[in-house]
């Protein structure tokens, strides 16, 4: 367990290193991707590519029912195939924090996409304060269960048809909300693992999909979210149980809702060290 928070702190200190004034290596090429298959909308000025002390990032158009949706990539280094990740937003959009997720798991040798899920009812790049609820709340009544799965098959066939990606080792986290979505993404494609972390939302629409979860299922609470109590995390994990799907089950008594976010006021990091520590163990077993 030790070896594990050391290496946390090595790629975290890496990642913040760089974001500070690490020089740009050369821009690579983007791979050759089937664009058809894909549905992508990629062009100049929608898709914009850096290089950071050994990952790139950039910006990519996907469809999902038609309606442009944009997303942002983490990978690293290296013409692979790596395996590939989604990324789950929390309801706050792919804002700082997500972007800092999906380039720690690309600084692990993943392709990490967090696609936009607002983007039926918000612009590109619509990101709002963690204390600022009611702007998103909208945006968040908009992701029915229908449109998550749209944007997830999506953002999934990105991934499937990326010549960089391992097809055979897709797998999926996602953060409140995103926690949901996982959960779904794990009942309608075929992963290699998924990850929820404070799934809101699961109890009320999605339980009857564990019957459905194609692969091993990551659970993980804080044990002090008053915003889902124990009765709704046990129905939650009663249900993947009930069906004889292979899942971990990790409550962080200490930790509140959000607590693996540096940039909420919740943010708990002895948990949040523990979690990611739980959550890289899990995926590439």
């Amino acid at each position: 367990m030790n070896v594990a928070f050391f290496e946390l702190c090595r790629v975290h200190d890496a990642l913040e290193l760089r974001s500070i004034g690490q020089p740009r290596a050369a821009v690579p090429t983007l791979p050759d991707l089937c664009e058809t298959e894909l549905g992508a909308l990629r062009n100049s000025e929608d898709c914009t590519l850096m290089a950071r002390a050994g990952i790139f990032t950039e910006k990519v158009q996907l469809k999902a029912d038609s309606s442009p949706m944009q997303a942002y990539v983490a990978r690293p280094q290296g013409t692979g195939p790596h395996p590939g990740l989604m990324v789950f937003q929390e309801a706050f959009g792919v804002n700082a924090h997500i972007r800092d997720v999906a380039e720690r798991f690309a600084a692990e040798g993943y392709v990490a996409v967090a696609p936009e899920l607002f983007h039926r009812t918000a612009p590109a790049g619509f990101e709002a304060e963690y204390t600022d609820f009611a702007s998103v709340r909208p945006h968040l009544q908009a992701i029915t269960p229908e449109a998550a799965e749209a944007d997830i098959r999506a953002t999934c066939e990105w991934l499937h048809f990326n010549a960089e990606v391992k097809r055979s080792d897709i797998s999926c986290v996602g953060f409140c909300m995103g926690g949901r979505v996982s959960f779904i993404a794990a009942s309608i494609v075929p992963l290699h693992a998924a990850v929820s972390f404070y799934g809101g939302g699961i109890a009320q629409d999605s339980l009857d999909r564990a019957k459905t979860l194609h692969g091993p299922i990551l659970l993980i609470w804080g044990g002090l979210d008053k915003h889902i109590t124990p009765e709704i995390r046990r129905s939650v994990v009663d249900a993947v149980a009930a069906q004889h799907k292979p899942y971990v089950n990790a409550e962080f008594s200490q930790a509140d809702h959000g607590f693996f976010c540096d940039q909420r006021s919740s943010y708990e990091p002895r948990s949040a060290r523990q979690a990611w520590a739980l959550t890289m163990e899990f995926l590439r077993s």
